[in-house]
């Protein structure tokens, strides 16, 4: 879901001066992560975990567009009524959905309620069903894992888009998909595990398996 690039600027932490924070727990976290509860569970437990299925790729890439000028801590509060009003992001029934369907979102206070973002969530639906003729949505968006991640140290070296996220944007384009930007891709690169942006000195960085650490974090 979220990367870093979607989250507010973080401050210098008290761990070296590396923006990470140290928590009572003993365990090192960016300061996004550190004190709202929801947002240290959501880093300790989703983001950067790999995830290589249709319907939870699908889920993320339309969470990602939602979150698009709203902080991501807005939208994973939102998460269980997005998944309750667009059919446990199934992309069968999405895809079935209509105008009168687009209308009953408009009306769901629980959701963010953008015309345009709930109808290219149904659009990305149709387009994730017809992408399984070419092999599917996960073999897509994987296919763009680059060959290196970055090893960011502070929060200012932490990318916010790349050729890989820029070449994943104009393939969902082609292919129908809409609020695909080259950052929100990025954004959702880091949230699925294709890149490791954890912080060097994170106890989270390397955990995917995706990109295990060298030793010494050498």
């Amino acid at each position: 879901m979220l990367g870093m690039s979607s989250l507010p600027e973080p401050v210098t932490g008290r761990a070296g001066g590396t923006g990470l924070v140290l928590g009572e727990d003993g365990l090192a976290r960016p300061v996004w992560a550190a004190t709202d509860p929801l947002l240290r569970a959501y880093y300790d437990t989703e983001w950067g975990v790999p995830v290589r299925d249709e319907r939870g790729l699908y889920e993320r890439i339309c969470l990602e567009g939602f979150q698009a000028g709203l902080s991501w801590a807005t939208i994973l509060r939102k998460r269980p009524a997005f998944r309750a009003a667009f059919a446990d992001f199934d992309p069968d029934t999405v895809s079935g959905f209509g105008p009168a369907d687009v209308d009953r979102l408009l009306a769901d206070a629980g959701i963010v309620r953008h015309r345009g973002k709930i109808e290219a969530a149904v659009g990305n639906a149709r387009a994730t069903v017809a992408l399984r003729a070419e092999g599917g949505l996960a073999e897509l968006v994987w296919s763009f894992r680059p060959a290196r991640t970055p090893r960011p140290r502070t929060a200012d070296e932490v990318p916010t888009r790349s050729p890989e996220s820029e070449a994943l944007s104009r393939a969902l384009r082609a292919r129908g998909f809409r609020f695909v930007g080259p950052t929100t891709m990025h954004a959702l690169m880091e949230a699925v595990g294709i890149v490791d942006t954890h912080l060097v000195g994170s106890h989270r960085r390397g955990s995917s398996g995706v990109w295990p650490e060298a030793p010494h974090g050498a």
